[in-house]
């Protein structure tokens, strides 16, 4: 009895570092069923991010809310992605498909905010975006729009490595980040 609880309490000292901040995001119960009857499970999706450019997706599959929240949490740690960001925005337009669920994002101007809903919101916000215009079309499943979100943000190019690549200044290859550079020397 006293080892389970020691146990708890000498992972959660080992997670020291950075905060992250978590987000449960869709939460199925499925059932099997049985001889003796239905056995219910639960299916987890979380969201953890840094809110600094890092993002990631895990799904937990347990008996129990609680140990699928656990498991969704360690593998979204692991799934982690940096994500290229221009100020408090994206630097480009992306539209992604995954499946039937289709995800666009559009760069906003600062003070705009964070223009989604759903799944998108959840995983745009734990990415430290703040301004952003977003769409989600086709499927409504919330397991594949949070998947097509975080394969559009895969997709993003970092201006300064476009404009190496193309041998033109950055403020050419992105307005956004022009404006980014302007509102951090404000």
């Amino acid at each position: 009895m006293a080892t389970g609880s020691r146990g708890r309490r000498r992972r959660g000292a080992e997670r020291e570092g950075p905060e992250f901040d978590e987000r449960v995001v869709n939460i199925a119960r499925t059932a099997k069923v049985q001889k003796g009857g239905r056995r219910f499970h639960f299916r987890v999706v979380v969201v953890v991010g840094d809110n600094q450019g890092s993002v990631g997706v895990g799904i937990g599959k347990a008996r129990g809310v609680p140990e699928a929240i656990s498991k969704g949490r360690d593998r979204a740690l692991k799934d982690m992605h940096r994500i290229p960001l221009a100020g408090t925005t994206i630097p480009h337009e992306v539209c992604t498909r995954f499946s039937a669920a289709k995800v666009l994002l559009k760069p906003a101007s600062p003070g705009t905010g964070v223009v989604a809903g759903g799944g998108v919101r959840a995983v745009v916000e734990a990415a430290g975006i703040q301004d952003i215009l977003t769409k989600s079309l086709g499927s409504s499943n919330i397991l594949n729009v949070v998947r097509a979100t975080m394969k559009a943000l895969d997709e993003l190019k970092d201006p300064a490595d476009e404009a190496r690549r193309r041998g033109k200044p950055v403020g050419d290859v992105s307005p956004f980040w022009r404006q980014a550079d302007v509102t951090k020397k404000a």
